[in-house]
This record gives C-alpha cells, structure tokens and sequence, in this order.
C-alpha cells in the first residue's frame, strides 16, 4: 500500500515510468522490468527505443542437379540496412573470391554450375543466413538443406509381363529417391502420355488399368537430370485376350508405411490382379472412406489413394480391401503425420536494468517433439549459472550487465524442419534523480544466518532517514571475482531483511545493500564478504548406469565413479525390483559391475546404485529397467477341453500357460493328436500365438483320439499337456426333421415367478438347438422364451401371484419346432413366501430316460490367490471315488461380480476339477458357479461359491482436489477431495502434499497426512496472499496410490481488521470439548476456575485471585475441623472397635474425550474407615505390584502425634480406557500416618470406548457403592489402592476386597443406602491380586483387594486384606441400625446443607 501510495505522487514527475519499470523489477526479481514493442517515454528524456530487425525471406530446402544453377533467398530488414553473410556447415563463406557462389543485391545466395561427384560435393549441406547491424546486434535465419541429386541408378527396372484385357498391370522403375520428380516413361520408345487410366507413382512405378490392346508394346523409363538422359532395360507388355474363367486374387503392389509433413500430398500405392476384375475399397482404422464425394481423397488408377494437404488427423492405419466377388484379400500400412516447428509464443523485447533478472519465454510444438536452443547476436547461448533454461525453454539471465544487451533467438528443430523466432533485450540507465534528499547507505549491514545454500542479511536504516518506514532496499550481491552482479529487493517499505536463496556452498559473495525514496536511490553500504557454509559432500549419482540381460535369469549392472563427492567412495549398494511389485532387494558392491542371478524368466526389473563414502550414502541413479531373455514356456497350456462336433471334426479349446511360466512372448502353440489305437501315428499342426482353439477336421467316423497342446516361444517349445481324449460320432446327427418332445417336464410355482425344469428328448440323433418356453394364464401363447440346447433349466419371472398359469416346453432345430409338453401351475399368494419343492396340477410322471441327467457338481470353492487371480475347484459326484476323469466330459465355470449389478457372466471350459481364473478386478466380491457336460448332456450349476480378490495399491488418484479458504480465518484452508475411483481395497489414508513451487522436488513438499478415510483436511498458519500446490495420494493396506494433479490456491491478503482469535482463553476446552451431562443436581466443586471442562474464567487482578485462592483454603480446612469435630464427638468406645456403615454416592462422573486429564477437586475429607467395594477379581493369576508413593502439595499435610514421624497422604486415580470416577479417599485421620500405596499397574491400553453401567430402579448406574469400617492394624496405618472399574468381566466367585474409591466431595456427606443383599462368603486370603474390573451393581460378586502397609523408613510387602462381602438381609439390618446409632440423618442432612451454601457462596465469588 505504502508503494502504491508512493507512486501516486510520483505522476508529476518526469520519471515517472522509469520509476514503474524499477518498482516491477524490485516487486518480482527473476522477472523482466518491461515487455513491450516500443520503449516507455518520458518528456524531456532521451530513451531508446526497439529496433524493427527481422527477416523478410528465409531460404528453404532445395533439390538441385549437377551442373545447375541455384538460389537461395535471403532478404532481412531493419533501419539502417544490415549487412548478408552466409554460413555453410556452421562456418562463414568468403564470396568475395568465390567464383561460382556471389552475394545478390537483396541478400541472396546464388550458386553457378553445381558440382557434385562422387568423391567432391562442395554444394550439397546446410546453408544459413546471417544479418548484422553494427552496434545493435545480429540474427540468424533458418537452416536450409541443398540437396544435389546423384547419378541415376536403378534398384529396379521394368520386366517382361503380360496381362488379360480388362485388368491391371504395373512396370516397376526404381531410382535414388532425389530423382524420381526427373523419371518419365516411353512406349515403344514414345514419351508416355499419362491420363486417368495410366498414371505413374511417387516411386516412380507405372500403372496400367483396365488394359486394352494398344497399351502393349516395349516400355522404359528414363532419368533426365541436368546431364545426359539415362535409359532402363526395354520390357514388353502382352495383353491377352479375357479368357472368361476366374483366376486368383493377387495383389500386384501393396502400400507401405509412409511419413510425410502436414501439407504435402501422399499416395498410397494399392494394386490388385485377378479374375474378375476387382474392385478397391479403402478403410482407415476400420471406417470405410469415402472417396467419392471428398475433395482430398481420390482413387487413382488401379485403386491407390491419393491425399492432398495432409493434415494431422489423416495420420493411422489403413487397409487396401480388393475383391473380385469371388474373394476378398486386404492389405494394411501406417500413415505417420509429421508437423514443422512451430511457435505457440514468441520471445518478445524486453527493457530490463543491470543486476536485475529477465526471462525470455519460448514455447513452440511440432511433431516429433522439437528440440530449442538459443542464440545470441548468432552465438550459442552455452547454459551457465548465470543462463539457464528453465520451464523447458524459457532463457534466464541472471544479473544483467550492459554487455547482454542485444538480439536473442529461440530456435526450434525437429527431423522435419527448423524455425526462429527472436527479441531485442535493452539495458536501461537508472532514472536520474529528481530534486529532493536521498537516503544516505544503510548502516550495520550483517549476515545473521548463514547457511550452506542462502545467507539472511540484515541492516538498520539509514543516518539520514532513522525512521525510514517508507524506504525500501535492493541487495546487490555477486560471487567474489565475478562482475556479473545480481539484485534481491525487499518485498515491501520499511522491511531491513532479505534472505538470498540458491546459493552455492562453500562459496565467497559480495553484498551491498541500496536504499531507495520517492527521489530515487541513495548510496551504497560498503561491500560485505560472506563465505557460505561448507556442504558435507555426499557422492553424486553414477554415471553411465547400464543393465543388460544376461541370460534368462540373470541381468549384469556396470556403472562407473560418481563425478561428484568429497572423499573417497567406499562402496556402493545396487537396489532392484521386479516390475510391479514394491519390494526392492539391495546388495552391496565394491567394484562397478555386479551381476544378478536367480531372477524370474521374461520379467521387467528395474535398478538404481547408491555410492557411500565416509559421510554416508550419497544420490541415488535414477531407475534403468531391463527385461531377463526370453525362454521356453516352463508350463503347459491350461484348461485344455475337447468338443466333438460331429463324426469327422473334434474343437480344441485351451487357455495359456500362467504368467509366471510363459518365460516371454507366446508366439505359437503346437497341437499333436493320434488315434488311440494307434499311439506312433503322431499329426502334428502349428496355431499363432493369439489363437486359443482350432477345430480337427477330416477325422474317421466313431474313432478315439488322443489330443495335446504345448506353447512356444522364440526360444523354443514349453512342455505338452497331458493326453486328452475324445470320440468321434459314430454318425452324424440328424436335421432333417424336428426334434421329439422332451422327455420330462417339471414347474416349481413360486409367488411371482416359476422354476422350469426338464430332461431333453430320448431321442438324441436328431439335432436339438434349442428349446422355446410358452407360458401365459389360462393359455401359453401370451409369452414364449428359447434358450439354448445346453440348458436344462429356467425361471420365468415378473409373474402375478395367486395365477393359474399354463407352460409349454418344445424342442426344436433348425427344420423347426417339435411337439409340445404341456404343464400348469398356481403360483403362491403374498402371504406365502415359502418355496414350494413341486406344484404340479394335472401332471402325470414323466419318467426320466436312460442315460439320466448329469448331476451338478458339489463342494465349489474359491482360493484367492492374487489381486485378479482365483483357483476354482469342485468335486463331481458322478466320478469314481478317486475322482479321475476317464471320458470326455468337460465343465463350464461361469463368474461375475454383482457391481455393477447388470454384470454379465464370464465362462470358460476346463476338463480337469479345477479352473484358474485370472483377470479380475482387485478387491472385488465374485461369484462361481460350475457345470459339467458329457456328450449332449448337461447339468445344472452348481452351488456358487463367493471370493473376493486381494487388495492392490490404488491405481488413480483422489478425484475433485478443491481448496478453499477457511471463512474468519485466511491462514487457514481446507482441502476437499473425493476417494480414487480405483481405490484396488479399503482406503486406510491420505497424504497431502503442499508447495509454494510447483516444479520443486517432491520430497521438498510439505506433508500432511490424514488418518482414516475423512474426505476433508484444514491446513493452518499459511502465508497470505500466496500461491499453494497441492497434490494428494490414496493409500490402503497394500502402499501409496499415484499423486493427483496439481491445484493451485493463493491465500487470501490479509484483513487488518479480521483477526481471529484462534488461541481462546487458557481455560476453555480444546477441539470438540464440552462439560459431561452430570444431572440436574450437580453442583460444581468449589474450586471452579480449575475446572478442565469449565468455559474460561473472567479475568481478574492478581491480587484479588489470591484473596479468593487463600480463602477457599481457610474455608475448606475450618469446614473439614467442624466435620471431624462432629464425628469424634458423636461416636462411642463401643462403636470405634466395631462400624459397618453403607453409603450411596449418586452421580458419579462419566467424562467422554479426554477425560484421563480430569483430576478431582482438592476437598477432601479423610474418614478413619477403610471403605469396601465388592468387585470382581481380574483373570490375571500374576499381578504386577509397585510401590508408587504421589506426594501431594504442602496444604495436604496434616499434624500428627509427637510419637510417630508424619507421612504424606496419597491418593491417585486408577483409569481403565476412557473411564473414570471421582471418588474421595476415606483413610483414618486420627492415625497421624499417611501410609504409601501399592498401586498395579493396568494391564489394558489406556485406550478403550467408555462403557455405561446398566441400571436398575433401585441403584442408579451413576452411583457408586462403598462401605465403611474400621480396620485394626499393628503398624497403626492403612494404605488403599484406587482402581478402575469395567462392567464386562464374568460374575464368578471371588474374595472380598478393600477397596477405596475417590469420590465429589459434596457426595461423602450422602445417607447410606442399603447394599445389594449376598450370602456372606469367606475366601482365604491370596497372595497378591491384579488390576481387578468392576462388575454391573446388579450381580451378585465378591472380590479381594491387597493393601499395603506402610512404616517410618521401611515398608512391608503387599499384605491381603480379607473381608467378607455384602451381608445378608439381617445383617444388613443390624448395619443399618448401628449407622443410625452413630449418624442421625436430619443432622447429617443439615450439616451437608449448610456446607452446600458454603460452597454455592464460594462459587459465586469466584465466577464472579
């Protein structure tokens, strides 16, 4: 703002656009200051201006001969004019002294009698033109190829031939390919006129179609090129009368692949002989052109294709398709399209001062992909560290000097052409001075951070302008002995730091610091020398890292010496990984080859090297990948089935070998068969690669035959399968008549559909193709089905329930239908929904004819193997018991996946019991079924059996990448995504990757991950107003998913008046905290501000807190003296010996989230008695016992007897999970001891989901039992463990048990309630117990609990403390009355009222 505002009052004065071209610069350094067509003007300044300098004519590629004469074009323009000169092969030529090459007039190259011979061709090369202008620069033009055409030579010459009238014919005359355009043709020894009918090729080939008479005779082509003519060998043409019988369809010339530029015309030479004659059609990528009624496409004589202008898309394959009626025969070829250089944008002129940073930009496209480079004043621009190409092929200038002035040119090449294009760069004087004081040089000008890579400089302001807020800086700096100086400019006014980036370690730099008012620039600081940090020196990567095959299991990797590194290497380590998998293996290396053995067969591996020296490993090589050499298949085919198909043919059908065992590229099977009978007659036939079935044809009638299938590579032939065997049909079955009727028919009625199911025909010679299902109500010709032969049953649905409905079930071929079986049924009401085994009305027994059916198989199984790869097996019921199959029969699986639910079934034939199915999608449920069929018959399918594939990585990225920013808060910004649409398993997580640069390394990214499968992220405490990337991977049980695109998001600038507090006040609660719901009756503790849950207290003075702090102290001790004066006073010698007291806490807390950091309220009040807990006993036999003494601050020590040393009281609270209970400790007071604790330790994590406690009418959840008694001990103290409770643990019997529970304060003061009543048990005492877990009110338990005693300056072991647990119901009440001897309740009841008020005034004071 404050620049802006300076700006503004710079618009009267005479500088003013000098001045935005610094401020630019200053704003964005590596940018250019201006980019224009014309200079900013300034009144009364003298400013230079871009000069026009460009080329009006470029030369172009020329074909010349010898003897010839040439030109090339050249023509530049600029004011004043520029001086033409020529380069052949990159060096000048001298015209002066050259007789046969002279300069023209406007700039051209004009070359006199080419020469060019065999062993001389000082004309033929690359010629390029040079435009100078003195004192402002120079440009060079395009390169352009003379080409000399050589000595005729022919690769081919025509040959005698005949034809019939009618068809065609072609005369073949190859030449070098740079005199074709000089080829022309005689006939009987007359120039050739060519028309539609006679055409010659781009090859030079001639056409005749549609012969007649007169186009026999002799024919030679002939080569004029400049010199003497050179003739071919004569051939003579026949043309033979039509002799009216047909003849083989031949191809006489067939297209080949052709690559031409987008422009130029192609023809696509296509010749077909034959009898008839036949036609030519043309497809393109299996379209049918249409070559009538387009402009660019035309079929010339003979049926080749001519395209004019060719452009990009015309580029694919396309196929030649002759036929003559009779036959059709195609041919095929590849049309590549390639494109010249183009420019997409341009440099343009730039205006820039010295030190600044100026980019020029170049982007251009072509096809092949182009190659740049750039070219200043006609010199190659060599990359340095101060001229670098970035963005692919943008030209960077660092640190500008007055000697970079002048013309660059980015030059595009490609194997088709070259183009430039090019910019003027000027070096402006700074502005002068306006009238007005300007800063003196800044003072104390340090380096306060150095590192290896950047320096952080700082400075105070100047003398002359101490306050300097409107000031800003620009940071001169330079390598020591480098006049090449660089600038950095603070980022806004007032601003004394700059941290310099990119540096180089261990490297000295020179540094001064500027500062600038709305006058202009003041003086310079003096130098500042500043060596950077030396760099620990790890190895660079080896070059020249190569992997070569071997043999079909072994790769050997050589590299050599990394280049970079301090100190000597001392070994290296080689990483590889099989292809697709994530498993990298390493071994390590000392020399620089290695090669590996034992790897797979045909399988990618991809390897890297790792130098160590004495610092540790250094750059990794990026990855090389090599495949092992192919070998023989180690497996035979799978699934190998036979299908007899009539008596003469038997079809093979076969799957390949695994993956894994192909060991390379499958280029063929071999198919061997014999008769049975006759084991050494051995046929023998070959398929291509791709083929996975032939049918046997010309077989004997009723003959068994032996088949078996063995894969090939280039290597060789892999192992056969097994044997198989099939029998011919004794006869062929008959279709001259329909089929019978078939021999059953059953229905099923269901409520709105009906299962059918039948048995075919008992006549099987005749041919079946399929069976057509009539059903209606009242009649079966409403609807009628047709399945296929092989199916023996079918559910007609969508039907009305509670319906009579008549079914029809015929046979039939393809003569037509046979008779039909009738059947009816009823089909169930709604209300029904059992399925009914049979309801057939008025259906008669069929009997099932001799053979029967096939039985389904049984026991179908799905072993998941991989991420597509499922093993089927199955057993069949119909087989011997060693389940070995001995005839022909086959099985079908079939398997589909139910997303999405319209998925077709996949099948496939096997004819062992089990079947691999491969390809399937990664973690997705299938479902399997099986059939088998011997012969003609079938049975049903099987059972399914249900699989789900293992996980794989994601294979796409998170979808919709948003970023928003976070409203009220502009630091922050959350990002939004959708999961991969092929997540391959359960997404477990994302990382999200973030970056101010978009083409910084990725580990240079920050990371941020996110836990689970949440869809949403915050991202805080971001820089404003600045532009983020961010990127984003999936992840599941298997690894990381591949990286979304970039998205981009710039912060928000900041709101000088939008500041959020995003830190609340010290005591509120952290994200999602809240209070617990306590009930209606919870009063909150007196010490409220410290309260984890509390909202945050008001702010008060100091003092005023410790006024109250001290008086919360003074209130709770007298309250505690009055409360234990009260119960000394009121018990009896009798009753100190012997208490048994019961008491009811309600409310117990149940904090949810994180209550492990709740800690109890510091008002306690300490009971004599050791109070009882039934709880259950933990499971564990060995419990960890530890002696853990928690001393508690100074206010807790109370005064004890002279005779005894005084002891801290402790107490702690014992959590389970999440779950906790505030309880109080009721330790005996009068004992002037405070005995240590013996605390086990928690076996479970802490944590666990919080549980609720069942409840009942009578005993709240909430609340919390605990009896009070006196405990006698020899030592005079007592200790008691706090423990977590768990309301899962069995109700079985066990020992009682001390137990003490913390409690609210208030709630120590509740009437006694009446335990849960229980036959009193005495277990003898353990040795020591575990961590036990509460059981639910409820239950009837009993428990054990160990105490330890603690002693000045000694302690005893765990010691087991044994009580009986709850007493029956006269005991109980025997209890109750010796409690009401003691503690009168209406007095009990006061007293806790008049604490309460105590409490609710404290309270009120304290929130106040």
């Amino acid at each position: 703002m404050a620049a802006e505002r300076g700006a503004r009052r710079l618009l009267s004065t005479s500088s003013f656009w000098l001045y935005c071209l610094l401020l630019l610069g200053r704003r964005a350094p590596g940018a250019a200051a201006a980019r224009s067509g014309s200079a900013p003007q300034s009144p009364g300044a003298s400013i230079r201006t871009f000069t026009p300098f460009y080329f009006l004519v470029e030369p172009v590629d020329t074909l010349s001969v010898r003897g010839s004469s040439v030109i090339l074009n050249c023509s530049a323009y600029s004011e004043p004019s520029p001086k033409i000169e020529w380069k052949k092969d990159g060096t000048f030529l001298n015209l002066v002294s050259d007789d046969r090459r002279q300069l023209l007039p406007d700039g051209s190259l004009f070359i006199s009698n080419v020469v060019h011979s065999k062993h001389n061709k000082p004309d033929e090369g690359y010629y390029q033109c040079v435009a100078t202008v003195e004192s402002l620069g120079t440009i060079i033009s395009r390169t352009a190829k003379l080409i000399v055409a050589g000595l005729p030579r022919f690769t081919s010459q025509p040959e005698p031939s005949s034809v019939y009238a009618g068809n065609n014919a072609i005369l073949n005359c190859e030449v070098n390919a740079d005199l074709v355009p000089f080829v022309r043709w005689e006939q009987n020894r007359q120039p050739l006129l060519l028309d539609d009918r006679v055409i010659k090729l781009p090859s030079g080939m001639l056409v005749i179609s549609n012969a007649t008479e007169g186009d026999g005779g002799l024919y030679r082509c002939v080569v004029e090129s400049g010199g003497p003519p050179k003739y071919s060998d004569e051939a003579e043409l026949k043309v033979l009368p039509d002799p009216e019988v047909t003849s083989d369809l031949v191809f006489l010339k067939q297209p080949s692949p052709l690559v031409r530029v987008i422009g130029q015309d192609v023809v696509l030479p296509c010749v077909a002989s034959g009898l008839p004659t036949p036609t030519i059609k043309w497809m393109k990528n299996e379209e049918a052109l249409d070559t009538e009624s387009s402009e660019r496409l035309v079929l010339l004589a003979g049926g080749s294709l001519e395209i004019s202008d060719v452009t990009e898309d015309d580029a694919g394959t396309y196929f030649c398709i002759a036929d003559n009626g009779n036959e059709t025969i195609e041919a095929q070829a590849e049309l590549t399209v390639q494109a010249q250089p183009e420019f997409l944008k341009q440099p343009t002129n730039i205006y820039a001062h010295e030190s600044m940073d100026i980019v020029f930009e170049c982007e251009v496209t072509g096809k092949p992909t182009p190659t740049v480079k750039w070219v200043k004043n006609g010199d190659m621009v060599i990359p340095s560290d101060y001229f670098k190409i970035v963005k692919e092929h943008n030209l960077q200038v660092l640190g500008l000097v007055k000697s970079d002035e002048g013309f660059y040119q980015c030059i595009a090449e490609n194997d088709v052409g070259n183009a430039q294009a090019g910019a003027q760069l000027i070096i402006l004087e700074h502005a002068p001075a306006t009238t007005g004081p300007l800063p003196s040089a800044p003072r104390d000008v340090v380096a306060s951070l150095v590192s290896t890579r950047f320096i952080k400089l700082t400075w105070r302001t100047p003398a002359s302008d101490p306050h300097g807020d409107n000031l800003t800086y620009s940071v001169f700096y330079t390598k020591e002995g480098i006049a090449r100086e660089r600038v950095e400019n603070t980022s806004h006014p007032g601003e004394m730091q700059v941290t310099i980036q990119n540096l180089m370690p261990a490297t000295v730099y020179i540094f001064r610091v500027m500062a600038q008012n709305k006058h202009g620039s003041g003086e310079s600081s003096a130098p500042l020398r500043v060596e950077t940090q030396p760099e620990v020196q790890l190895p660079g990567p080896a070059p020249n890292l190569r992997a070569y095959a071997a043999s079909p299991t072994s790769i050997t990797v050589t590299w050599e010496t990394p280049v970079s590194g301090n100190g000597e290497i001392q070994n290296y380590k080689l990483y590889y990984m099989e292809k697709g998998t994530d498993k990298e293996q390493d071994v390590d290396v000392s020399s620089h080859s290695y090669t590996i053995n034992g790897l797979k067969k045909y399988t990618e591996y991809s390897f890297r090297v790792v130098a160590y020296n004495k610092h540790g490993p250094g750059v990794s090589t990026p990855d090389v990948a090599v495949r092992t050499l192919s070998d023989v298949p180690s497996a035979a085919p799978q699934n190998l089935s036979l299908e007899v198909r009539n008596s003469k043919s038997i079809m093979i059908h076969w799957q390949p070998p695994a993956p894994a065992t192909q060991n390379g590229q499958i280029t063929g099977y071999k198919i061997r068969y014999r008769k049975a009978s006759r084991k050494s007659d051995v046929t023998e036939t070959l398929v291509s690669g791709t083929q996975l079935s032939q049918l046997i044809e010309g077989l004997d009638r009723g003959t068994e035959y032996n088949f078996r299938v063995a894969a090939l590579t280039i290597n060789g032939t892999g192992p056969a399968t097994d044997w198989l065997s099939a029998e011919t049909f004794e006869s062929d079955l008959d279709e001259t008549r329909v089929p019978e009727v078939p021999s059953s028919l059953h229905v099923r009625p269901l409520v709105t559909s009906i299962v059918v199911s039948w048995t075919p025909p008992e006549n099987q010679n005749i041919v079946v193709r399929g069976y057509a299902i009539g059903y209606g109500i009242g009649s079966p010709h409403a609807q009628t089905i047709k399945v296929d032969y092989k199916q023996r049953y079918y559910t007609i649905e969508n039907l009305d329930p509670s319906s009579h409905y008549v079914i029809t079930l015929k046979a039939f071929n393809n003569v037509g239908e046979g008779i039909p079986l009738y059947e009816s049924a009823v089909t169930r009401p709604h209300t029904d929904t059992s399925e009914v085994d049979l309801f057939v009305i008025n259906a008669p027994y069929t009997p099932v004819p001799d053979p029967t059916p096939m039985m389904p198989p049984v026991g179908v199984q799905a072993s998941i193997l991989s991420h597509d790869t499922i093993r089927i097996t199955w057993a069949d019921n119909s087989l011997p018991k060693h389940q070995k199959i001995t005839d022909s029969r086959y099985y079908t699986v079939r398997w589909k996946t139910n997303i999405p639910a319209n998925t077709k079934y996949k099948n496939a034939n096997a004819t062992t019991l089990s079947y691999l199915v491969t390809g399937l999608k990664p973690n997705t449920l299938y479902e399997f079924s099986v059939m088998v069929t011997k012969g003609r018959r079938s049975s049903t399918w099987s059972m399914t059996a249900h699989g789900t594939t293992f996980e794989l990585v994601p294979t796409s990225p998170p979808k919709d990448v948003t970023v928003v920013s976070k409203e009220g808060k502009p630091k922050t910004i959350i990002v939004n995504w959708q999961p991969p649409s092929e997540a391959n398993g359960k997404i477990t997580g994302y990382i999200i990757y973030y970056s101010t640069d978009v083409n910084a390394e990725i580990h240079d990214w920050v990371i941020e991950p996110v836990v689970g499968n949440r869809l949403t992220h915050q991202i805080q405490e971001l820089t404003l107003d600045t532009p983020y990337y961010f990127k984003i991977q999936a992840r599941n049980s298997k690894g990381m998913g591949p990286m979304s695109e970039a998205v981009q998001f710039r912060t928000p600038k900041a709101d000088s008046s939008d500041k959020m507090p995003n830190d609340q006040a010290s005591g509120s609660g952290g994200k999602g905290s809240r209070l617990p719901d306590l009930g209606s009756d919870y009063k909150p503790p007196m010490s409220g501000s410290n309260s984890p849950h509390g909202s945050p207290t008001s702010p008060l003075d100091s003092n005023m807190l410790l006024v109250i702090i001290v008086s919360v102290g003074v209130i709770t001790i007298v309250v505690v003296v009055i409360i234990a004066v009260f119960c000394t006073r009121r018990t009896t010698s009798h009753q100190k010996k012997k208490r048994a007291a019961c008491k009811s806490v309600n409310g117990s807390h149940k904090y949810k989230g994180n209550s492990k950091d709740v800690k109890p309220p510091d008002l306690w009040i300490h009971h004599e008695r050791l109070e009882l807990k039934p709880i259950d006993k933990s499971p564990d036999p060995n419990p960890i016992m530890t002696d853990t003494p928690i001393p508690r601050n100074s206010q807790d020590i109370t005064p004890v007897d002279n005779s005894m040393d005084s002891n801290i009281h402790q107490r702690r609270n014992s959590y389970r999970g999440h779950e906790s209970e505030d309880s109080m400790s009721t330790l005996a007071g009068r004992r002037g001891m405070r005995p240590k604790m013996m605390m086990p330790f928690d076996s479970q994590p802490p944590q666990q989901s919080v549980r609720n406690t069942p409840s009942t009418d009578t005993m709240p959840a909430s609340s919390s039992q605990t009896c009070c008694t006196d405990h006698q001990d020899p030592e005079g103290a007592t200790s008691s463990s706090y423990l977590a409770s768990s309301q899962e643990e069995d109700s079985g019997q066990s020992l009682p048990t001390a137990h003490v529970r913390p409690s609210h304060p208030l709630k120590s003061f509740a009437v006694p309630a009446i335990p849960p009543p229980g036959p009193p048990t005495y277990d003898p005492a353990l040795p020591s117990t575990p961590l036990l877990s509460q059981q639910a009110l409820n239950h009837h338990i009993h428990s054990v609990k160990t105490a330890s005693i603690g002693t000045l300056g000694r302690s005893r072991p765990p010691m087991p403390v044994v009580v009986p647990s709850a007493p029956e119901v006269q005991e109980t009440t025997r209890m109750l009355e010796d409690s009401e001897s003691s503690y009168e309740p209406d007095e009990l009841t006061k007293e806790m009222a008049h604490l309460e008020g105590l409490m609710k005034d404290l309270n009120a004071i304290t929130t106040a």
